[in-house]
């Protein structure tokens, strides 16, 4: 018996600090599906805890060894309070912004979200330009469901007297359809490489079009595809464990990628559904994953805007699609710092060099490649380099602290104003057009 209570012992000084660190990061996103039901169990497990120490007399008996493991086992329900309240007073703070700067910076966030009543707030209030709508929010529910919510986001939107929200989702087909069922699970745009050219611009737009019509009758207006990065050499990428590139890329042909998208993005245009080409400046070459790694793209850019770099030139150039920039740098241009937020990439080469004034966004600044670093200095620099629209997809509560983020940059002058009203113009467009 006595061997038993040492183990078990021994195990509360193992499982503590792991307890400790998930109550202090409890608003982390790689924590999220702690949340709700995952906090009351750790909450629970915590608080038997020391209700069984304290019965077995730890605090007297067992000396400083046995305060000290008590004192470990109530940090998870501190660590769990003080994150909560920091949230709480966060989201009071962003909720209570003044008018004229939640509009001025609410214009560039699109958010993912769980709570209806929660973003219908911040639609109401100006705090996002629009919403991402992925899997999560069909579960349970039919389609006409899920449309009649949209439908009561775009009224009380409208009430306000403020521009439609911006209402996207990420139906590529293939193993990226987040919609469907209930939409149509059309194969990957890669099944169509190895028909002739005219089949392929027949068959993709008509895969296009049956997106659109169909992602339209729910009310989202614009689709996060297709993807434009050009098919890595290796089949299977041990360090790629979530954007799984080789299984979405069209093809390693830049010809190809550019036909099969240019057509695809016609059928969605033919429907009202705005394209998003991605993951600018590629992710065919790297190797690590951004989901969760910082990735480096080390090729001259001379060869990069030969290959990797054509479809996007081709289709950019031919079509009135929005460019979604991933977190992957560029050595060349600026190396050490994600493509999503440099200067040099989004202001320097796409829009000076190759003279695009279409909308540019960043993929999920909730992803490892931002996020675990200085998500707030990524914030201000996409701002300033011309970014237009953020997005905060995996996690949506994260939108409160990179909100935050923004406001206090603009409290402290740190926003480039001639580029936020350069992106003002731009969003203000590509609304009349849509």
């Amino acid at each position: 018996m006595q061997i038993v209570k040492r183990i078990g012992v021994v195990l509360l000084w193992i499982a503590g600090p792991v307890f400790v660190f998930a109550g202090i990061n409890n608003n982390d996103p790689y924590l999220v599906p702690l949340r709700g039901a995952g906090n009351c169990l750790l909450v629970a497990a915590s608080a038997a805890a020391v209700l069984m120490l304290l019965r077995r007399d730890f605090l007297s008996r067992r000396g400083w060894s046995g305060r000290l493991l008590i004192v470990l086992w109530c940090l998870p329900l501190l660590g769990i309070t003080v994150s909560r309240a920091t949230l709480v007073l966060r989201e009071r703070s962003i909720l209570e912004a003044e008018p004229a700067l939640a509009r001025t910076l609410g214009q560039h966030f699109i958010v993912g979200y769980s709570s209806f009543d929660e973003v219908a707030r911040l639609a109401e209030r100006g705090l996002i330009a629009g919403v991402y709508v992925t899997r999560h929010n069909l579960a349970g529910r039919t389609a006409d469901e899920l449309k009649a919510e949209i439908a009561a986001l775009q009224d009380k939107r409208r009430a306000t007297g403020l521009p439609p929200l911006v209402v996207a989702a990420d139906q590529e087909g293939g193993i990226v359809s987040h919609l469907a069922l209930p939409l149509t699970r059309l194969p990957a745009l890669a099944s169509l490489a190895e028909l002739s050219e005219d089949q392929q611009k027949a068959k993709a737009e008509e895969f296009g079009r049956i997106h659109g019509q169909e992602l339209a009758s729910l009310g989202i207006n614009v689709n996060f595809a297709p993807v434009l990065d050009l098919r890595p050499e290796a089949k299977r990428n041990r360090l790629d464990f979530n954007t799984l590139i080789s299984q979405r890329a069209i093809s390693d042909d830049p010809a190809k990628v550019g036909t099969i998208a240019s057509a695809y993005i016609r059928g969605l245009e033919s429907a009202g559904i705005g394209a998003t080409v991605k993951h600018f400046p590629g992710l065919g070459r790297v190797r690590a994953d951004t989901h969760h790694f910082r990735a480096d793209l080390d090729t001259p850019v001379d060869e990069l805007e030969a290959t990797d770099w054509r479809p996007f030139r081709d289709v950019l150039s031919t079509t009135n699609a929005r460019l979604m920039v991933g977190h992957v740098a560029v050595s060349a241009l600026d190396p050490g710092r994600p493509a999503s937020h440099s200067k040099a990439v989004i202001d320097g080469l796409i829009r000076k060099r190759w003279n695009y004034q279409g909308i540019v966004m960043t993929d999920d600044l909730v992803m490892g490649a931002i996020y675990q670093h200085n998500v707030c200095t990524a914030v201000v620099e996409a701002l300033n380099a011309g970014v237009d629209l953020l997005l905060v997809a995996y996690d949506g509560l994260q939108f409160y602290r990179l909100f935050a983020c923004a406001s206090d940059a603009a409290e402290r002058n740190a926003l480039d104003i001639a580029m936020l009203r350069a992106s003002e113009t731009r969003l203000r467009r590509a609304r009349m057009v849509d």
